[in-house]
């Protein structure tokens, strides 16, 4: 990313650096397809330039065929993180 808003032909990283949020891609969804194959093509990544540290977000929605909470679903990513994902989630 530019320090200074200079010319791009991608408008949004023509912007300063320092002084804005700037919406651009990741491949942190990509990344998530290779090891959940079952969810490539469901899932969809974005990134955000802003003036921290560059960070990566996956924007997760989940349609489900039931009702659950959110302790629910907690308690799932949590059993996955410590089970089978454990050291990828």
């Amino acid at each position: 990313q530019q320090i200074l808003d200079l010319p791009h032909k991608d408008y949004r990283r023509a912007r300063a650096a320092a002084e804005s949020m700037i919406p651009t891609t990741t491949g942190a969804a990509k990344a998530v397809a290779l090891v959940l194959p079952e969810l490539k093509g469901k899932l969809n990544g974005m990134a955000m330039r802003v003036p921290t540290p560059n960070v990566s977000i996956v924007d997760l929605v989940a349609e489900l065929e039931k009702d659950v909470t959110a302790e629910e679903v907690n308690a799932e990513l949590k059993a996955a993180a410590e089970g089978p994902l454990k050291g990828i989630l």
